[in-house]
């Protein structure tokens, strides 16, 4: 499910749907936000306003509502940004190449049926958003494109009559710890790592200890002062010794 698996697909599936993509500016990269338009409809998953299941032809903002974990939360609006139509669980993937322009991907499905979303690769960067789907739309996908689809088996809801606004709010809190594992055509359940290239493990530096700070000695004013005194005494003395000799 690397971005080289997912090569021949993507294109492919790109050449069925000819989604035009055009990103928005990159000053938004925060959150991500991108001004996608889509020339034919667009299954998506994750949950969404009742009827969204699949995307019209049209222009939408994809941005990230949470990115806190190793997991993400993405939500689709529509083109002024007023309405969430989806907001969807994803996992971070990656492809070897980034690019400058954004870059999405679809999964292949039978003659007729509208192609669905896979990933979502924002520009200049190596790991993109991943989409996971219920677990009896992942089976069928996965048999229909003969490549593992992750999903999941927590019973969240599909379809919401109110959008999703926060990240705070139930759905998403379940979003963020809902089991995640990937299915393979045969029906095969299967760790996620095997199928998907984990973000390597945040390297954690080393604390530098600061070097010991040695006490403070005391003035050389003193010293000095002893040495010239010194100094003095063994010209008196040696004075001395000369008239007795004398």
């Amino acid at each position: 499910m690397t971005f080289l698996k997912a090569l021949p697909t993507t294109v492919f599936c790109a050449a069925l749907v000819g989604a035009a993509l055009a990103p928005n500016a990159r000053g938004d990269s925060w959150n991500r936000e991108t001004v996608i338009t889509f020339s034919a409809p667009v299954e998506i998953p994750g949950v969404h306003l009742a009827g969204w299941g699949v995307l019209p032809a049209g222009t939408y903002v994809f941005k990230i509502l949470d990115s806190s974990s190793d997991r993400h939360i993405v939500q689709i609006f529509s083109a002024d940004k007023l309405t969430v139509y989806a907001t969807i669980l994803a996992i971070p993937n990656y492809r070897l190449k980034a690019t400058d322009k954004t870059v999405m991907t679809f999964r292949e499905r039978p003659a007729g049926q509208p192609e669905a979303l896979r990933a979502w690769f924002y520009p200049g960067r190596n790991w993109g958003e991943e989409f996971v789907y219920p677990k009896a739309k992942a089976i069928e996908l996965a048999t229909a494109e003969n490549t593992p689809v992750l999903f999941t088996s927590a019973e969240i809801p599909v379809e919401v009559s109110v959008p999703i606004k926060s990240a705070d709010e139930t759905v998403v809190v379940e979003m963020k710890t809902a089991p995640i594992m990937a299915v393979k055509p045969g029906g095969e359940e299967v760790q996620v790592a095997q199928v998907v290239t984990p973000p390597p493990a945040v390297e954690t530096v080393a604390e530098v200890q600061p070097e010991p700070t040695l006490p403070k000695t005391a003035s050389s004013v003193p010293l000095i002062g002893l040495l010239g005194l010194l100094a003095l005494v063994s010209a008196f003395v040696l004075r001395k010794t000369q008239v007795l000799v004398r």
